[in-house]
């Protein structure tokens, strides 16, 4: 069962904010939050320091709630460059053990030990090593978790913070682990805790006793999954540093800055969309034959559609009639849309041989991506505005942002690997 490994899995405690707060000495005694800009609607908290947190400031809540609770709350806005220095940072110092060490997000990681220890109290010795290394040099603080897999060790890193160690071993982890309530365990969500609680599953525990066949009956394919992640049985490999994750998908999304309440309005704020995802596109060498679209409402319902192109493009214009076309089908009048993101996958190399069609959409696809490229060029010298659609101009509300330039740097999914 247990594969005599041993996985560190390092989380930055508070990170966006102790970075802020390690450059900024002057607010390092008061409630800070990272917030996004509640003038463009992207208000919600992206993280609160330790003092703020004692107030009950959440990560996720919107700036209004977390200044009621804590009215004096220092309200800072993400340096993203800055915190993926840091980000490089914790993780020059893991690479001083192992090579073996694999990004989860900008302020998570994992880390194979395997061949630095002969046993879990050598590996507890080394884990604090680590977070007195990672304190003493950058100022900030890490929570490790210490187990044979990523998932209880992922799981050990939020038992216990902040800089703090948590082992959990063969011997003792049906102890900890299995009381722990599901929402813990990795990927399980609102919709799936529901799920399992409906039919009185409710610990950690309770789902490794359960049969796999009972979980799937309801779950699906994800119920072997969370029996493995239960049962402690998870075995997947830890990324070399210096290993090239294949890209999966390239996508961006936006909080618009007032609800779309049209088509037009849904087409300029996808224009900028497909425009940055498609240039990512051409920056890479690829085209993508897949394409989806993601709309939450002002209820915060989400959805997601998406379809399958006859040829792969890498074309703005292409993508933004291709999503435009699912957003129609999809979405009925009235409609109030909060935020919305297009996403492209199943890739093929830009220099691949491509079918060309009887009625010459291929082609003509060819020749506006080809004009496209050239644009690219002109921003690239001279800044992402100096080229525009004359109907972006027409909204300019809702068509001020980068995305290209400004995108952020998400975990990727369990199943890239």
């Amino acid at each position: 069962m247990y594969l005599n490994r041993v996985i560190f899995h390092i989380d930055c405690n508070k990170f966006f904010a102790s970075v802020e707060c390690l450059h900024r000495p002057d607010i390092r005694h008061l409630p800070v939050a990272v917030a996004g800009s509640s003038e463009k609607r992207h208000g919600i908290i992206l993280t609160a320091n330790q003092i703020a947190a004692k107030y009950g400031v959440k990560t996720a809540e919107p700036i209004w709630q977390a200044l009621v609770k804590c009215p004096d709350l220092i309200l800072v806005e993400p340096n993203y460059p800055l915190y993926l220095r840091f980000s490089h940072l914790v993780k020059s110092i893991c690479a001083d053990y192992t090579d073996l060490v694999e990004s989860f997000g900008l302020d998570e990681c994992w880390l194979d030990v395997t061949d630095n220890v002969n046993n879990f109290a050598e590996a507890e010795k080394l884990a604090h090593k680590i977070r007195l290394r990672v304190k003493e040099e950058l100022g900030i603080t890490v929570s490790i978790g210490v187990s044979w897999n990523k998932v209880f060790s992922k799981l050990g890193s939020d038992y216990k913070k902040p800089d703090a160690v948590t082992v959990f071993s063969p011997e003792n982890y049906k102890k900890l682990v299995f009381p722990l309530p599901v929402r813990d365990l990795l990927y399980i969500g609102a919709a799936t805790e529901k799920k399992l609680k409906s039919r009185g599953i409710f610990t950690i525990g309770d789902i490794a006793y359960s049969s796999p066949e009972f979980l799937c009956s309801f779950l699906g394919k994800n119920g072997y999954m969370l029996y493995c992640f239960a049962n402690g049985l998870e075995n997947s490999p830890v990324a070399n540093i210096n290993e090239q994750r294949c890209i999966k998908s390239i996508g961006n999304s936006v909080t618009a800055p007032r609800d779309l309440e049209s088509l037009t309005d849904v087409k300029l704020t996808l224009s900028v969309l497909c425009d940055s995802v498609a240039r990512r596109l051409r920056d890479q060498g690829l085209r993508s034959r897949t394409v989806s679209i993601s709309v939450r409402n002002s209820s915060l319902e989400t959805f997601t559609h998406q379809t399958t192109l006859d040829s792969p493009t890498a074309s703005t214009a292409q993508l933004l009639k291709t999503a435009m076309l699912l957003f129609k089908e999809s979405v009925n009048p009235p409609f109030n849309i909060r935020s919305i993101g297009i996403s492209a996958c199943e890739f093929s190399s830009a220099d691949a041989s491509v079918q060309f069609d009887l009625f010459g959409e291929v082609k003509k696809n060819d020749k506006i991506e080809k004009l496209e490229k050239t644009v690219d060029i002109l921003k690239g010298r001279f800044g992402n505005d100096c080229v525009k659609t004359a109907a972006m101009l027409s909204d300019i509300n809702l068509t001020d942002f980068n995305p290209y330039e400004n995108h952020k740097v998400h975990p990727e999914g369990w199943f890239s690997h």
